[in-house]
């Protein structure tokens, strides 16, 4: 079994930055490839960024690209999501989620999920 706690919502202007962390604890999960998701109120569950389980591949949602940025830390089985010049269009709950396998940015991959974590991008 593995279990997901996310952190580092919260409310933020606009431009500004929140760095998520994702804590992962369970047998397998120096073996999980993880992504990050994000849903907003009436819209569908969306990929924003992924990290396979050595850190090697990564992968970003075209509307992140060049403001998020994926880390991991295996050591303190801990992924990051920095995300930096927010919009008020990446207002949602974040989740992170984890499986066996290669990255993917559809969250039907994912097997495992955290509870989530509200992010809201407002003056």
């Amino acid at each position: 079994q593995l279990q997901l706690v996310e952190s580092g919502g919260g409310l933020v202007q606009p431009g500004g930055s929140l760095r998520l962390s994702c804590a992962a604890s369970g047998l397998i999960s120096d073996y999980v490839s993880i992504g990050w998701f994000r849903q907003a109120p009436g819209k569908e569950r969306e990929g924003v960024s992924c990290i396979s389980s050595s850190g090697n591949r990564i992968n970003y949602a075209d509307s992140v690209k060049g403001r998020f940025t994926i880390s991991r830390d295996n050591a303190k089985n801990t992924v990051y999501l920095q995300m930096n010049s927010l919009k008020p269009e990446d207002t949602a709950v974040y989740y992170c989620a984890a499986h066996l396998g290669p990255i993917f940015l559809d969250p039907d991959e994912y097997d495992y999920w955290g509870q989530g974590t509200q992010v809201t991008v407002s003056s």
